[in-house]
């Protein structure tokens, strides 16, 4: 499921979002951007050019400063309307005529649909990255993976939602309203002129590609695993092309189709690993005390020691029991 939803659904996905914005913005044909990324992808994947990986690297978290701080001035020249703003948003999700329309339900569904999309949280592929990290107990790299869904959910996005509802391209009662991506690019040349949309757009385009990359290894890692045993090199090689197809039909395809793939994908994945998370709840219960207890000791640096966990089947190799891997 995993490489079903992140190989294929979401690299879907973020071609069609890349692709769409840089229409609005520069009125460039999806079927040439959708080409242009599958182009890029497959340098890096086929052949290993990861100079214009690292590029991105260093350039997506100056955009995403670049976005929270454009953010932030257009709360700044409306700083009176937020509260209205704030009130309108709760009163339209939970208030009587939502409640008795179904409103409600509605409101918390496609909450639970994007917000999976937007931070990840509950569908099991933010660890294959946080693994990587070296840390000194586990339950650091949890907390700071609880703290990245806040800054999403409850910073971004609510920044994206003010700067929408705050502008006069949003019009819930016109059929001709736009949609997706190219609402947010014309929410904010309301605020900021067209160089607001373009911004969107060079920021969308870099945070599109690198979350590709990141779907891309992602699948790498599941079909890895699923074809150990042998002809590894055959599907890894059939797995890159379909990620260079997808780029390219993802471009040309309609926001419905996209997401009702994205979301039933990512439906399934989340009710697998939601009960896997059940299964291994005694097991992040007791590593949590771990560390709670460490804490209450006074020891700052909590550090986790696997011989004393033996009944739990961990990687004792992961996990040594002096600090030079630290």
């Amino acid at each position: 499921m995993l490489l079903a939803t992140f190989g294929i659904a979401f690299t879907t996905l973020q071609s069609y979002s890349v692709a769409t914005s840089l229409e609005d913005a520069f009125g460039i044909q999806p079927y040439y951007s959708g080409i242009g990324m599958a182009l890029i992808v497959g340098l890096i994947i086929f052949g290993g050019v990861k100079r214009i990986a690292q590029v991105a690297e260093i350039l997506v978290p100056i955009m995403a400063g670049g976005y929270l701080l454009i953010a932030l001035i257009v709360l700044a020249m409306n700083l009176s309307a937020i509260p209205d703003t704030l009130v309108m948003i709760v009163k339209s999700a939970f208030g009587l005529e939502p409640a008795f329309g179904g409103g409600i339900g509605a409101a918390i569904l496609m909450g639970v649909k994007r917000g999976l999309f937007s931070n990840e949280a509950g569908l099991g592929s933010a660890p294959n990255v946080a693994a990587v990290a070296h840390i000194p107990h586990p339950a650091n790299q949890g907390i700071v993976q609880a703290f990245s869904v806040f800054i999403d959910t409850i910073v971004l996005c609510t920044c994206t939602a003010l700067i929408i509802l705050l502008g006069s391209a949003y019009d819930p009662s016109s059929t001709d309203t736009v949609q997706g991506v190219a609402l947010t690019q014309a929410s904010l040349a309301t605020h900021m002129g067209d160089y607001g949309r373009m911004f969107v757009s060079i920021a969308l385009l870099l945070f599109g590609f690198s979350t590709i990359l990141y779907n891309y290894y992602l699948g790498e890692n599941s079909v890895s695993y699923l074809t150990k045993s042998g002809n590894h090199g055959f599907y890894m090689n059939a797995f890159r092309v379909i990620i260079i197809c997808l780029c390219c039909t993802g471009a040309i395809l309609d926001l419905g189709t996209v997401f009702a793939f994205a979301d039933l994908s990512m439906g399934l994945l989340a009710l697998v690993n939601l009960f896997a998370l059940a299964l291994l709840f005694k097991v992040a219960k007791r590593v949590m005390k771990d560390f709670d207890d460490q804490r209450k000791e006074g020891n700052k640096t909590p550090t986790f020691e696997a011989v004393r966990f033996q009944d739990l089947e961990l990687d004792q190799e992961s996990w040594p029991t002096n600090d030079s891997h630290r």
